[in-house]
């Protein structure tokens, strides 16, 4: 009987030290702008390597990015030429701890978010199908993201 006890204990204290240290590496409290700005890169592997898709990512202060998202889709033509769908993005996200979070209703319900998972390292994550989103078919900025600039990003059109 002390043995099943001292089994259901031990069990059970695991598990508990199991589930803290999981909980604490939900997020930290908070980054640096500089950690923040810059612009990231998630590069496509396999058949579309050479294909990538960008974020670029300026701290405003008080809790505010400015994101901009050059997306694409590659793929095949039936002839074997590289295509490829795209998706933009310019806006404003709030930023709490180690999370931004863009939001918009224009062409749907599009949530991304984006998780600073370490320095030069971004998670991103799409709620909302591409047309949500305003982004073409299958175009999505869900992904890693590796940081290739740490320089202030320019935003708007090329002049």
């Amino acid at each position: 009987m002390k043995k099943t006890i001292l089994f259901i204990f031990c069990v059970l204290a695991f598990t508990g030290i199991g589930v803290t240290a999981a909980n604490g590496q939900n997020g930290r409290k908070s980054v640096s702008g500089t950690e923040v700005t810059g612009t990231f890169r998630h590069r496509f592997t396999g058949r579309f390597k050479g294909s990538s898709s960008d974020i670029k990512i300026l701290a405003l202060g008080k809790n505010r990015l400015h994101i901009a998202m050059d997306l694409i889709y590659p793929y095949r033509m039936r002839n074997g030429e590289l295509m490829a769908n795209t998706g933009v993005l310019d806006g404003k996200a709030a930023i709490m701890g180690d999370k931004a979070v863009y939001e918009s209703k224009q062409f749907g319900t599009c949530k991304i978010t984006i998780k600073f998972v370490q320095p030069g390292t971004i998670k991103v994550s799409q709620e909302g199908s591409d047309s949500d989103c305003g982004f073409g078919h299958n175009v999505t900025a869900a992904g890693t993201y590796r940081k290739i600039s740490s320089k202030k990003p320019k935003f708007g059109l090329p002049k």
